[in-house]
This record gives C-alpha cells, sequence and structure tokens, in this order.
C-alpha cells in the first residue's frame, strides 16, 4: 500500500505532520475530513509495492561540514542537482553518500530540495527542512544553509564539550567499579578461606568482614541474579520512558536531579534560544518556529512549555507571558525576549541568549569536572580502604586470643 506525508490543521488551528498508509491521496483526504481536520498538503513517500529504504543515522559533524560546502556551492551559482552530485562523491561517509545520491535523484526528478529531504526524517530533522523550505520562498538557499550549518556547529561544539567534561569522571568512575567488583569477586573469598582455615567461628566474625564475605559470596555464586536483575531493570526503564507519562517523568527528574538538573536545564534553555534565534532570523512564521522549537529542545517539559506559548501567541498574547508562567524560563530570558519583541530584533535577543548559555554550560562543565575528581577519588580510596579494613579486622580477634591462650600456659 502506498505511503503518503501529510500536513494537516486541526479544530483548534495547529498543523500537525505525519505518514499514513492509504490506497490513494483521494482515501486519505477523505479520513482526515470525517475527522474534522483541514488537509492542506498530501505527498507520496512510497508507492505501493516499493520497499523502503532505510539509511542509518548521520552525524552531526558531518552535516554541519556538508551544509558549509553546500551553501558555498549554491553561494557561487552551482545548480543543486550539480551541489549535490559532487557533494555525494566527496564526502567520506557512507550513510550521507547514499542519502544525498537519493535526493539528488529526486530533485532531478521535480522535487524539491526541502521535500526530497523530508524524506529522511532520521537525518534532517524539522528544524533542517524548515530552513530550507524558508530559503527556497525567500529565494535565499545559501544564507539558509550557512544559517544550519552555524547553528550545527554550535551544536556540535556544545555536545563536544559536555562529553569532553564528561570523560574523566567516567574513566574514574569504571575503574573504581572495576577495582571493587575484582576485590570482591577474587580477594575476599580467598580472604574468607584463610580465616576459616585460622579456626575463626561466623559468630567470631566482625559484622562488616560478614558483609563482605556475603557480598562475595552472591557476585561468584549467584553473578547471574544480578546480571539478569540489571538487564531487567533496564528494559523496564526503557519501556518506561517510551510513553508518554514516563518520559514526561523522566525529564521532570532530568531537571530536578542535583547538580546535573541546572546543567541540563542550561543546555535546553541554550538549544531553545539558538534554534529559536536561526529560524526567526532565516524567515520562518514565530508559530511554526516555535512548533520545531518544541520537538527539538530535548525536554517534554519545556517543550509543553514552548507549546502552550505558540497557542496563546495565536490568540494575541505576548510571547514572555507564557514563558514567565510556565516558570522554566528564568526572568533573565523572559526579560530579553520581551525587549526583543517591543523593539523588532527577537532574533537577536535570542542568539545573545544562546551565546550566555553557552558559555554558562561551558563554565558550569568546568566547576563540575573539578569538583567531581577529587570526589570520585576519595570515594575509590573510602571504598578500598573499608574492604581492607573489615578484612583485618578479624586478625585482631585472632592475635587477641592468642596472646589469651599465651598469657594462660605462662600462668599454668
Amino acid at each position: 500500500m502506498p505511503v503518503y506525508s501529510y500536513t494537516f490543521r486541526d479544530a483548534s488551528g495547529g498543523t500537525q505532520k505525519g505518514t499514513a498508509e492509504a490506497e490513494n491521496e483521494d482515501v486519505l483526504r477523505k479520513r482526515f475530513e470525517e475527522q474534522g481536520f483541514t488537509v492542506t498538503e498530501v505527498t507520496m513517500i512510497r508507492a505501493r509495492g516499493e520497499k523502503k529504504k532505510r539509511y542509518g543515522k548521520v552525524k552531526l559533524s558531518n552535516l554541519s561540514v556538508f551544509c558549509r560546502q553546500f551553501s558555498t556551492m549554491v553561494d557561487a551559482g552551482v545548480s543543486l542537482v550539480r551541489c549535490l552530485d559532487v557533494l555525494s562523491q566527496q564526502t567520506q561517509d557512507t550513510r550521507l553518500k547514499r542519502i544525498l545520491i537519493d535526493v539528488g535523484e529526486r530533485v532531478e526528478g521535480g522535487e524539491s530540495l526541502s521535500r526530497a529531504m523530508q524524506r529522511h526524517p532520521r537525518t534532517f530533522s524539522n528544524l533542517f527542512i524548515g530552513l530550507v523550505r524558508a530559503g527556497e520562498i525567500g529565494g535565499v538557499l545559501e544564507e539558509s544553509l550557512q544559517r544550519l550549518a552555524h547553528f550545527l556547529e554550535k551544536d556540535v561544539e556544545l555536545r563536544r564539550k559536555v562529553k569532553s567534561a564528561m570523560t574523566y569522571p567516567v574513566l574514574v568512575a569504571v575503574m573504581a567499579t572495576g577495582i571493587t567488583l575484582f576485590l570482591v569477586y577474587w580477594f575476599v573469598p580467598q580472604w574468607a578461606k584463610i580465616l576459616v582455615d585460622l579456626g575463626l567461628k561466623s559468630d567470631d566474625i566482625p559484622a562488616p568482614t560478614q558483609f563482605l564475605i556475603d557480598a562475595a559470596d552472591i557476585l561468584v555464586n549467584k553473578w547471574w541474579v544480578i546480571l539478569l536483575s540489571i538487564i531487567f531493570i533496564l528494559v523496564a526503564w526503557k519501556l518506561f520512558v517510551s510513553t508518554r507519562f514516563g518520559r514526561r517523568v523522566a525529564d521532570r527528574l532530568k531537571l530536578k536531579v542535583p547538580v546535573f538538573g541546572k546543567l541540563h536545564h542550561k543546555i535546553c534553555l541554550a538549544r531553545f534560544s539558538r534554534t529559536m534565534g536561526t529560524l526567526l532570523t532565516s524567515g520562518v512564521p514565530i508559530l511554526q518556529a516555535m512548533e520545531t522549537v518544541a520537538g527539538t529542545v530535548g525536554n517534554t517539559i519545556m517543550s509543553d512549555a514552548v507549546m502552550e506559548a505558540r497557542a496563546r501567541i495565536r490568540e494575541g498574547d505576548r510571547i514572555g507571558d507564557p514563558l514567565e508562567a510556565s516558570k522554566l524560563f528564568p526572568p533573565m530570558v523572559v526579560h530579553m525576549i520581551g525587549v526583543g519583541e517591543e523593539s523588532g530584533s527577537l532574533d537577536f535577543m535570542l542568539q545573545k541568549i544562546a551565546d550566555f548559555y553557552e558559555s554558562e554550560v561551558e563554565a558550569t562543565l568546568a566547576s563540575l569536572t573539578a569538583a567531581l575528581e577529587p570526589i570520585m577519588i576519595v570515594s575509590l580510596g573510602f571504598v578500598v580502604g573499608f574492604i581492607v579494613i573489615s578484612m583485618f579486622l578479624p586478625l585482631v580477634k585472632v592475635i587477641e586470643s592468642l596472646s589469651t591462650g599465651g598469657v594462660e600456659l605462662r600462668g599454668l
């Protein structure tokens, strides 16, 4: 059955997009009209009997390079088909190569660039397609691609900073876990055998030592229970967050968790400001821009706040009031957005907000990394020290018993 991409307006005036199977275009239109929706666009994505081509996800760094090169070639007056052909030959990413070949064939066949890219949603996001469509309509495709390349480069830089800052703490955590498991799995059982050979009974073994022996026994003899428990917890959590309710709970926890919650909040604010500013600078209408931002901000709680603001704007309200009411946007952000809205420079203000929060994220990461390193090292020392002390505590009783026995012998 053919697959169609559709766009319709619901009763509240909101625009929704998606894909659906139908026997033909008329059947799909009639299906939505019966539900009270106003269909604005229907395009066939896959014909009857045509197998769906599967392409992997392309890295953001490769996409940013592609946009930068694409904008340069378009600005030089090279045709779109020629640009896509050259870039498909030049890229080292095999996935991007196949996608560009497919997009080039569709553009050569008469499709618009944005429509051809829309057939690859895993690679080209709504933001990407929206900016390309705005560039096509306004005749400034090279400027839209340059803005998109700048946006992707900023996003890649932000992600790289987060990853590089967390690399060292993660390595220390992995090493600490590995050392602890080794000591508990191998050293503790060997030491327990020595204690048995020394004639210590279970009643004579101190509580910390007994705790380690029991933990080592579980780890050695019932490791499969631990493994199955971990797998069960991971699968259950993944299924839970795949639901809308679970996703909202997880995203709310991300905002509330100590230390890391503030960092996540700042990252979302930076992404909101950068995306919104880029879309408005490219000439995308504010309602469409906010709908796109809601899907790219990276947190459903903040996405709901953006969509609520969008609904209020459609009713004639200012953008800052609903954002302030959500209590997710700091007063500084709301004030700067209000000033930008009054002065007609909202896109400029949003870019300034994005620059500020990206620098805040960088400073927070630096301070967080500096604080985590000594904390993790001290924690590792505490765990190892606890194991060593717990293992040597029984020797105190052994020495005391030997000393008592020697005194009794001398007394005889």
